[in-house]
């Protein structure tokens, strides 16, 4: 299997760089005329699979699945090998982070052999970089990529992220920790990725990741989709969209008619 980088830079070229969310919120549940259990969590990600199968990469929500226990676990198994079979690449928004044997395991169920393995993972380093070793090494291991959580747009995120570890901000000392990781691997586009939300105003020097950065908050949120260009010097930009495209549901044609539109809009981008 070719590297994660390589794969993602051809389905960006192909089919645009926007990536858009499962997220089934139980709001969106309701809205939607679904029931808030696992029967409407079925239904609800088979629409955005019908939806979303001519993107490059779709994110599901990890957490939103994980509150239905080990039936919501069922409902994104078979979600992630429906995205697959429909070509698209799955990015798991799991934001997992430990230390040691437990960091193991995690990098074994989201980016080893289990079944809930995804083409790449979302990883929060912030306790300490060196710590996503586990799941840097397993996920290079089995073709895979890693976006690692650098800044966010959350008003508690700035206390830590900008915070001075030296001469760098902690995010830029994130995105530095990236870009060597990258610059070992010698990909022309590499694996492991940063996580910079749209609304996020004090920027980290991007223009060396080596990498993809993927831009949640677009739409819905806050983040204008003609803003991202020349992201920090950043060269494969993902702006990845949820409720702006979700409400539009739930017919799969407006869904998908919600995402092309927004797909359209950061063209630009690919």
């Amino acid at each position: 299997m070719d590297a994660f980088g390589q794969r993602l830079a051809t389905a960006v070229s192909e089919r645009g760089p926007l990536c858009p969310g499962i997220d089934p919120h139980p709001e969106l549940l309701r809205a939607w005329g679904l029931s808030t259990d696992a029967d409407g969590l079925a239904a609800f990600s088979d629409i955005c699979v019908a939806a979303f199968a001519g993107f490059a990469m779709v994110k599901p929500q990890v957490a939103f699945f994980e509150a239905y226990g080990s039936a919501g676990f069922a409902v994104l198994e078979r979600t992630m090998g429906a995205l697959r079979e429909a070509g698209v690449l799955v990015l798991a928004d799991a934001k997992r982070g430990d230390i040691g044997s437990t960091m193991a395991a995690y990098a074994a169920a989201w980016a080893g052999d289990s079944p809930l393995a995804a083409d790449a993972v979302t990883a929060s380093p912030y306790l300490g970089f060196g710590s996503l070793q586990p799941l840097l090494d397993t996920a290079a291991a089995n073709g895979r990529g890693v976006f690692v959580l650098a800044a966010t747009s959350n008003p508690e995120g700035p206390s830590v992220q900008r915070a001075m570890a030296g001469s760098r901000t902690v995010a830029q000392s994130i995105v530095d920790s990236v870009a060597e990781v990258n610059r070992i691997a010698a990909h022309s586009t590499g694996s492991v990725g940063v996580v910079v939300g749209a609304t996020v105003t004090d920027l980290p020097d991007l223009s060396a990741l080596g990498g993809p950065v993927l831009v949640p908050g677009v739409g819905a949120q806050g983040g204008r989709a003609d803003a991202l260009g020349g992201l920090g010097g950043a060269r494969l930009v993902l702006p990845a969209v949820s409720r702006e495209v979700l409400r539009a549901g739930p017919a799969v044609a407006d869904v998908r008619a919600a995402a092309e539109r927004l797909r359209d809009e950061v063209a630009y981008l690919a």
